[in-house]
């Protein structure tokens, strides 16, 4: 990978670290449902004009946005508005690498790598830790956490339905599928803002919004979702895939770092033995058990 492709990458990491202390800011004046929904609103509108839509089945075009965009976002945004901690979410959040995974030998029959099973034990050990540390009063609210999981859960479903669209004889775009799937979510996170909140909580959010909330939705809209996406698929497609999938490993570690720094989020000891755990086992699962031995020079 070249420098400027690296810094590229590296910039993405960041752009999505940063994700979920935004979300936490844009929750501030306006309820968890109606902030997602103006995030897609602004994905979908103005680029669907400007980008072409993608040829695929209906049916994989709706399980996809209503996967990996309106549950992934629905249980995430609410998550954190119900108090779970902004850093610890990007991290409970991957777990939707190990939910893949199930998915996939489940719906494909793919077979489960031994580096995969200690992976997915160790991050499962890792999240009943972090369970642990909510029923015993470690600062995170169990419904919060139980959300986040839902989240993942989500989006690795999204990950299935994503996998069956790319098998198809003409593969979208990236870009082309990012766009018009945000069409999807917007009308039931409209709806269920609008039963769960109510119609006087989503005017009152609308005309007070402010300048945070606004720049908090130009974040999510534009740097996380468009830029971030259009970046990453283009080093995808540049690249092989080992060489940019595992740079998501380092999105947790911004989350953490970032919140810690900026909304004075700090881990307990609990916590942190259980993030710990969940970062080891997805490294185990990226990168297998074995250490890469230096070969040494020839003289």
């Amino acid at each position: 990978m070249t420098r400027k492709d690296g810094l590229l990458a590296m910039l993405v990491v960041v752009a999505w670290g940063l994700n979920f202390v935004v979300i936490k800011v844009g929750l501030h004046n306006m309820p968890p449902l109606l902030l997602a929904g103006l995030r897609f609103l602004l994905v979908a509108f103005p680029a669907l004009l400007f980008v072409a839509r993608p040829k695929i089945p209906l049916r994989l075009m709706l399980g996809y946005g209503l996967t990996i965009s309106f549950g992934q976002f629905a249980f995430l945004f609410s998550a954190i508005n119900f108090g779970m901690p902004a850093g610890l979410a990007s991290l409970v959040l991957q777990a939707q690498a190990f939910f893949t995974i199930i998915l996939g030998a489940v719906m494909f029959g793919e077979r489960l790598q031994r580096r995969q099973l200690v992976g997915i034990t160790l991050a499962v050990f890792g999240i009943l830790v972090l369970v642990e540390a909510s029923l015993t009063g470690q600062h995170v609210a169990l419904l919060g956490f139980m959300l986040t999981l839902a989240a993942a859960f989500s989006w690795a479903c999204g990950n299935i339905f994503n996998k069956k669209i790319m098998m198809l004889e003409q593969r979208p775009a990236i870009m082309s599928l990012v766009v018009w799937s945000a069409l999807i979510p917007i009308v039931p996170f409209f709806v269920a803002s609008l039963l769960l909140d109510g119609p006087a909580v989503m005017l009152r959010s609308l005309v007070e919004i402010d300048t945070v909330t606004v720049a908090s939705l130009v974040y999510l809209a534009f740097v996380a979702t468009i830029i971030g996406y259009g970046i990453w698929g283009t080093l995808l497609g540049r690249y092989e895939t080992w060489r940019v999938a595992p740079l998501s490993l380092l999105v947790p570690v911004v989350g953490l770092a970032s919140a810690a720094l900026l909304l004075d989020e700090h881990l307990s000891l609990l916590q942190m033995i259980g993030a710990v755990m969940i970062m080891a086992g997805l490294y185990i699962n990226v990168f297998g058990l074995r250490l890469r031995r230096k070969i040494p020079a020839q003289g």
